[in-house]
């Protein structure tokens, strides 16, 4: 088993098998990230994932109930090879309940609903997708590579095909001006697209970051932790997304949420006042972790 460079997956994956799918990420523009900084994109050859799962599958594949495609974004790799390796995990790790994978909107929307069918029976039953922000001028300052619009159609079109979505989001984008349209357009965009999941992460910048390098040149100013509570509180107020499986409680959280849209909206926000009103926030030490 191989591993090229760090490797990132979401916190629900903390106990899957990782498999390095691709190395990278295609786009890996953001100005936010680091994670892909040190690495140049490219598909792994078939052999190099295959002889990976065949050596897991050997040393340990009763013990593996989730695989997690990585890096970042596996759903960029043409669909014929997906689906051999779907059909290697379902065949060769007989516990599996799931396998998911990290995709942009590009990749969605340049997949044929057919084609997100036959992977969605074939066993790939979720994709994270990074939208960061609801908002176009956001998106375009981050150079995230899509529209509001793009990541709502990329959301839709998974849903129709039966391939669940966990929306990640990214508070504190916009900064303190952008603080309300970075909260709203959020909000709308969630709305629209109703996934299962969503997540809210809050901004935590590392120095080699084309973002940190803008703050320390004073370009861009950074949320408090009182502005950001403000901002989820804009955010939850303007929620109408039934049945979505919201968390907020990434290491990089200033107060940790859990709960259902809409049901458990009015306990949220009440959480977020009580840990405002009492400055009881996860100090920075911890969240850097």
């Amino acid at each position: 088993m191989q591993y090229e460079g760090d490797v990132y997956r979401p916190p629900s994956e903390a106990r899957s098998l990782i498999i390095q799918v691709t190395i990278g990420c295609s786009h890996n523009t953001c100005t936010f990230c680091h994670m892909y900084s040190d690495k140049k994109f490219r598909v792994r050859k078939r052999e190099e994932i295959l002889r990976d799962l065949e050596e897991c599958s050997r040393d340990y594949g009763e013990y593996v109930s989730r695989v997690f495609f990585a890096d970042g974004d596996a759903l960029v790799v043409r669909t014929s090879l997906l689906l051999e390796l779907l059909a290697y995990v379902k065949n060769h790790f007989p516990y599996v309940e799931r396998v998911t994978a990290y995709g942009t909107a590009s990749d969605v929307l340049r997949k044929s609903e057919e084609e997100l069918r036959v992977l969605r029976a074939a066993g790939l039953e979720m994709i994270y997708l990074g939208a960061e922000s609801g908002d176009d001028d956001i998106l375009l300052q981050i150079r995230k590579g899509q529209t509001a619009q793009e990541l709502i159609d990329a959301g839709r079109k998974l849903k129709r095909c039966g391939i669940k979505t966990s929306v990640t989001l990214i508070s504190g984008l916009g900064g303190p001006e952008g603080m309300e349209k970075h909260a709203l357009n959020s909000a709308r965009l969630i709305n629209e697209m109703n996934p299962e999941y969503a997540s809210i992460l809050s901004l935590s910048l590392r120095p080699d970051s084309p973002m940190a390098q803008e703050v320390a040149r004073g370009e861009r100013k950074l949320l408090t932790a009182d502005q950001t509570v403000e901002e989820t509180e804009m955010f939850l107020q303007a929620i109408d997304s039934p049945g979505t499986i919201f968390r907020s409680n990434h290491a990089s959280n200033y107060v940790a949420l859990a709960g259902v849209f809409n049901e458990d909206i009015p306990d949220m926000l009440r959480q977020l006042e009580e840990a405002k009103a009492r400055k009881r926030y996860r100090p920075d030490w911890m969240r850097d972790l």
